[in-house]
């Protein structure tokens, strides 16, 4: 039966206000310190997926909640004005919009974020009409919003019994707890982890340690090694715990694990003017090759372009690409492919 939605995008939506690139350590004391640019752009992990797959044609629906003030109206307009239907988006009658300060210096950056509604975000914000009515069901910034995360695994469930699949992005965790209570009840209904290189290490560390061994990396005979923390060793152990895992790892391309094969592909070559919100861009397009039929190495590459070509102007959404513009840069990846 025709579903009407391809994606239903649950998690954090919120206003960036971009600042930078700050020259040297912020002072305090009520200094003013001058900066080449600042921008008040669409950010949250999720509502910067959901436009990413907007943008590559898919039909998108958003879950999650904003406050009853101008950010919340600027949140909904900006979703709304990129095709994201944002009837499920809750306003808050008494919490504020989340706002995020985002400071780069070169190619790092400082992320400040006022979560004010995220602590409210649950279940209830997440309609089972939508679980029933899309073909797959993505969560990002897992661990800004507590009352979701406790409930993820039982809605995941709940989009599985419907057919839909399921993907996860947790982002970072502010506490530095990868709370593997928390979330390996939800990697049982998750069909795709999608964890940046620091966080597959991390998570990895919590909900699946790993003795060094010096044992070959698990990409077959001919692969270097690489230690127990690499982005590969931590897929490895992380998709013993049930989802396909999927790394992204900067310029070193990505990578993606089932438990058994290793998959690799090439980064897109990009002159960055801003990599905020190239990971989310990444995730939009591998839910969409995937949506698509690609293969993995196809999807691999694909997801990558979209990421690289993302950064092409400042905040999450301006460059986005879409879905010729991402199968042209797709091509230009070298694809290893894969090791059993």
């Amino acid at each position: 039966m025709p579903r009407s939605f391809d994606l239903v995008v649950i998690g954090d939506a919120n206003p960036d206000v971009v600042v930078g690139p700050v020259p040297r350590a912020l002072e305090c004391g009520q200094r003013e310190q001058l900066v080449a640019s600042a921008r008040l752009l669409t950010g949250g992990s999720a509502a910067i997926t959901a436009c990413g797959a907007a943008r590559l044609g898919l039909r998108v629906a958003f879950a999650g909640r904003v406050g009853d003030d101008a950010a919340g109206a600027f949140v909904r307009t900006a979703l709304a004005g990129r095709g994201v239907d944002v009837s499920a988006l809750v306003t808050d009658p008494e919490l504020p919009t989340p706002l995020t300060t985002v400071l780069t210096r070169g190619d790092d950056r400082a992320i400040l974020t006022a979560p004010g509604c995220l602590a409210a975000t649950g279940p209830q914000d997440v309609p089972d009409r939508l679980l029933a009515d899309c073909r797959h069901v993505h969560a990002g910034s897992f661990f800004l919003m507590p009352r979701l995360a406790r409930s993820l695994g039982e809605v995941f469930a709940r989009a599985r019994g419907h057919g839909a699949a399921t993907s996860l992005d947790t982002n970072d965790d502010p506490a530095r707890r990868w709370d593997a209570e928390l979330l390996t009840p939800v990697l049982k209904f998750t069909d795709v982890l999608l964890p940046n290189a620091a966080e597959a290490r991390a998570l990895a560390g919590t909900l699946a340690p790993q003795e060094p061994s010096g044992a070959p990396e698990p990409g077959g005979p001919d692969a270097p090694p690489e230690p127990a923390t690499g982005p590969a060793a931590a897929a490895a152990a992380l998709a013993r715990l049930g989802p396909l895992v999927v790394v992204k790892d900067g310029a070193a391309g990505a990578l993606a694990h089932d438990g058994v094969t290793l998959t690799r592909t090439a980064a897109v070559p990009a002159d960055p003017v801003d990599s905020v919100g190239a990971g989310d861009s990444f995730d939009a397009g591998f839910v969409a090759a995937v949506l698509h039929g690609m293969d993995r190495p196809a999807a691999l590459a694909f997801a990558a372009a979209c990421g690289a070509l993302s950064t092409r102007a400042h905040g999450g959404t301006a460059a986005q690409p879409t879905w010729d513009e991402a199968r042209a840069a797709a091509t230009l990846t070298t694809r290893p492919g894969s090791h059993a």
